[in-house]
């Protein structure tokens, strides 16, 4: 079986970075260089897309070809049609809906892929979307307001709120604009947030209501009735440095917790009761039915103060950074789950295969 993954790779080049910045505005992106930081934060590094490749090949059946996801080079090699099926990883460059539109132009090829269609990857980068569309369907979000501009009062716009808030990007993903300043205690610090994230990533801000209960990531692996939620994983807030707020920011994914001195900031599987397993396992498989996600995601969930379980984001393009030391939390319930780095990403591959047809033999073992 010919498999072609898709992936947008993180530049190498010395300088390519500012050269990118220094060119988008011709492109039709206005960046700023204070981004350039978590510019490329979404896409794999090559180390990544080398152990996904290798995970693949590992079966006796597959054969894997990297396409790396930028339009002149993906678009006339994917116009070939010789793939049986695409393994999608694009995270895409520019516009709201990026990680959409390769999933788009595969549907309109007639190429099969893994992992969720345009409608759901567009609507999961949208963080306002995807909260109105669970709220709609009944399952707990924390309430939020969208805005480009500065407020004269929260409180008038979500009455009975108060702070704390937390202040983000509306169209990010890979904590891209959650930064520990995001955690905000006052209207000034509010404001000063809204400003910035309009400043750098020309968007809206979304300000939702904090949550102060305990925080999951949770790994779904399958579609339909045959998505299984695999072992919670729980974000132990305590491991980050004083000066560090409760939240996952850009700063405690990327800055504090490095392979080189990781931290032990996740506990898998959690240490939670089973009604409280229920509860997220629950509410975390009812939003990858609504959302219409296939094959595999990434959903966050945070408990409200009488320990609800709330949906935070959902991530259907999950990080899979092969290194354990690097704390991936999908790869990390994989492993819990008693699945292997290559069984983990056989299982989403058997899992799109079914959904097409295509035969491919493959069964997980997880663990009893």
């Amino acid at each position: 079986m010919r498999v072609g993954l898709l992936a947008n790779i993180k530049p190498q080049i010395k300088g390519y970075r500012e050269r990118i910045v220094a060119t988008a505005p011709q492109q039709g992106a206005v960046l700023q260089p204070s981004i350039i930081e978590d510019l490329y934060a979404e896409w794999d590094a090559p180390e990544t897309i080398d152990a996904v490749r290798q995970a693949l090949q590992s079966h006796p059946d597959v054969e894997v070809e990297v396409i790396e996801a930028v339009p002149d080079r993906a678009i006339d090699r994917l116009l070939i049609k010789d793939f049986d099926i695409v393994f999608n990883l694009a995270e895409g460059f520019t516009g709201a809906a990026r990680e959409a539109q390769f999933p788009a132009l595969l549907e309109m090829l007639g190429i099969p892929y893994t992992g969720s269609g345009p409608l759901a990857l567009a609507i999961a980068l949208d963080k306002a979307r995807t909260k109105e569309i669970l709220s709609y369907h009944g399952i707990p979000v924390a309430r939020f307001i969208t805005t480009g501009r500065a407020i004269g009062s929260i409180r008038a716009q979500l009455p009975g709120s108060d702070f704390p808030f937390i202040v983000k990007p509306i169209s990010e993903g890979s904590s891209k604009g959650i930064r520990n300043s995001s955690f905000v205690t006052s209207l000034d610090a509010m404001n000063h947030e809204i400003e910035r994230i309009a400043g750098e990533y020309r968007q809206p801000a979304l300000i939702e209501e904090f949550l102060p209960g305990r925080e999951f990531t949770v790994a779904v692996l399958g579609t339909g009735q045959k998505a299984r939620v695999l072992p919670i994983v729980e974000i132990n807030f305590g491991e980050l440095p004083p000066e560090a707020n409760n939240i996952y920011s850009y700063e405690a994914k990327w800055i504090y917790d490095v392979a080189e001195q990781p931290l032990n900031i996740f506990a898998c599987p959690a240490d939670i009761s089973v009604k409280l397993k229920e509860e997220i396992e629950t509410v975390v498989l009812r939003t990858f039915e609504v959302l219409d996600c296939r094959d595999w995601a990434r959903i966050d969930v945070r408990l409200d103060a009488r320990g609800r379980a709330n949906i935070i984001e959902v991530n259907p393009l999950p990080g899979i950074l092969p290194n354990p030391e690097e704390n991936s939390c999908f790869p990390k319930a994989a492993r819990a789950a008693g699945l292997t780095y290559e069984a983990m990403l056989l299982s989403v591959l058997k899992s799109g295969c079914d959904r097409y047809g295509i035969p491919f033999k493959f069964e997980p073992k997880y663990a009893k």
